[in-house]
């Protein structure tokens, strides 16, 4: 492509001769023909070394031997150009003649359903939606405009999935949520007859669990993003733009607010609500409820910045028994060497007639100081 008609696709500005681009690459792995993008002042060396042909930037920067396109935002013009030069394939519609479909199906235009698909009763498949190799869609099903189920994706019965929604390999939607009750013999199981909604622009992950609800639904709001492998329990209530990273789990009836970020291999209690636009540092268990907006950390959780602190302090335990030990040390020396004063550090020393009270008070070695009161006779 021409670098003129780059720069209009992803409304960037142009400084430099017109040239022919072949591909985008990174900085470091770039050559002649190639776009490659800058964002981060970590990577300065790298631009002034680099072979690529074309850059794009925020700012243009003199005396770069590479032609520049100018865009406010690089990283958002970093995607436009990977869907440039990678547009993703799309298969041509229809049914694979080993797809098994239920004959109540109802399948919109463009709809493309490859091998050994299994639609059962019932199931709705919207407009241009791409069903991959081995999906299971259970009955009553619906499937939005323009949805993508990667080879192996099982949607159970009753689940709706929005428009746009893209479910990646391995993913379950609906499965059955973890709910037992101790009848005095065994662990009874309570029937999960609710369903699951996922909302428009949604993606979820590789090998995710997205269980269905006791009653009502388990519900992923709009332009969320979930990871790989990331538990979604029973009746739990993700609001709209979150993200939610790898490994976390979210345990039964939980409610997260809009824009909220989980990070890797946190757990969120059952119940729990987090507030819109919170953030949650990884590796913490949440509880109880976090404000709209704060950050968090830790488990169980508190806020980032004492956490911060206190994982400085914690560093600093080892240090801090042996300051301990030695003060032990020093005390009981002193001990020894003031009359009456036990070894143990108790500081009671006997009174005239038996009674007992007094006492010693050692703030350190050189600087004892000894406070005694009387009682009785």
């Amino acid at each position: 492509m021409k670098l003129t008609d780059i720069a209009a696709r992803i409304g960037a500005s142009t400084f430099g001769e017109e040239l022919d681009i072949t591909g985008i690459a990174s900085l470091e792995d770039a050559g002649p023909g190639d776009i490659s993008v800058y964002d981060d002042p970590r990577y300065a060396r790298m631009l002034s070394t680099t072979r690529a042909s074309a850059v794009v930037l925020a700012e243009p920067i003199p005396h770069l031997d590479a032609a520049q396109l100018v865009h406010p935002r690089p990283m958002l013009a970093f995607c436009d150009l990977l869907e440039l030069f990678h547009p993703p394939a799309a298969p041509d519609p229809g049914v694979h003649v080993t797809a098994v479909v239920s004959p109540d199906v109802w399948l919109e235009d463009g709809v493309s359903i490859g091998p050994h698909v299994v639609l059962e009763a019932g199931a709705r498949v919207g407009p241009g939606t791409v069903i991959g190799a081995g999906c299971f869609v259970g009955r009553g099903v619906t499937l939005g405009a323009q949805a993508v189920l990667k080879p192996r994706v099982v949607v159970l019965d009753g689940s709706r999935v929005g428009s746009r929604v893209v479910i990646h390999s391995g993913t379950v939607v609906g499965s059955d949520g973890y709910g037992y009750r101790w009848d005095g013999d065994r662990h009874r199981k309570v029937p999960q007859v609710g369903g699951v909604r996922i909302e428009d622009d949604v993606e979820i992950g590789a090998n995710c669990t997205i269980d269905r609800a006791t009653l009502g639904d388990t519900v992923i709001g709009a332009g969320t993003r979930l990871d790989n492998q990331v538990h979604v329990g029973h009746n739990v209530k993700i609001g709209r733009n979150c993200l939610i990273i790898a490994q976390v789990g979210i345990a039964g009836s939980a409610t997260i607010g809009d824009g909220v970020v989980v990070a890797g291999q946190s757990g969120v209690a059952d119940h729990a609500m987090i507030g819109d636009r919170a953030v949650v540092v990884g590796r913490s268990g949440v509880h109880g409820r976090v404000p709209a907006g704060a950050v968090v950390a830790g488990t169980p959780i508190m806020p980032h910045r004492l956490w911060r602190k206190a994982s400085a302090a914690l560093r600093r335990l080892p240090d801090l028994v042996r300051t301990v030990r030695r003060l032990e040390s020093e005390v009981q020396g002193l001990s020894r060497r003031l009359p009456g004063l036990p070894e143990d550090g108790s500081r009671a020393f006997p009174q005239e007639g038996g009674a007992v009270a007094a006492e010693s008070t050692v703030e350190g070695p050189g600087r004892e100081r000894l406070t005694s009161s009387r009682r009785g006779g």
